[in-house]
């Protein structure tokens, strides 16, 4: 599935969804099937800065795609890094860098988040992009 039609397949989930407190539900289930990481990876460098939780961001490059891991101290802020995760691994850097969420704006998410929360959603966004920009570097310099 590529990353457009992974965009599509979320828009129609929270568009079969009713209301917002269904779409939380929904949020916070994602979350709970995110696998847990290691403590390890719970250090200060891994934290996603901006968020209001704590939010711990890993990744890992493999065959020129990036896998990301994360976790959070907070059910919604893991079930919408949840979100963030399952829309970007598997993704080359190039593919990361140039796709927004645009389901983000597309089910009204923005305006249901408490204005900390969507800073934060904004920020898991920026990490991932961060990450895949120095990775893209990573490759570039390898064919080199």
């Amino acid at each position: 599935m590529n990353i457009q039609e992974k965009q599509e397949k979320i828009l129609r989930e929270f568009q079969i969804l009713g209301d917002w407190q269904e779409r939380y539900k929904h949020i916070i289930k994602l979350g709970q099937k995110l696998p847990p990481l290691e403590d390890e990876h719970k250090v200060e460098e891994n934290l996603v800065r901006g968020c209001q939780s704590q939010v711990w961001l890993v990744t890992d490059l493999e065959d020129d795609k990036i896998t990301f891991k994360a976790d959070s101290d907070a059910a919604i802020t893991k079930g919408l890094v949840a979100l963030l995760v399952n829309f970007y691994s598997g993704e080359t850097p190039d593919t990361i860098l140039t796709t927004n969420p645009e389901f983000i704006k597309k089910i009204g998410m923005q305006e249901h988040l408490s204005p900390t929360r969507s800073n934060g959603l904004a920020s898991m966004v920026k990490q991932m992009k961060i990450y895949a920009m120095a990775y893209k570097s990573k490759l570039t310099a390898e064919k080199n």
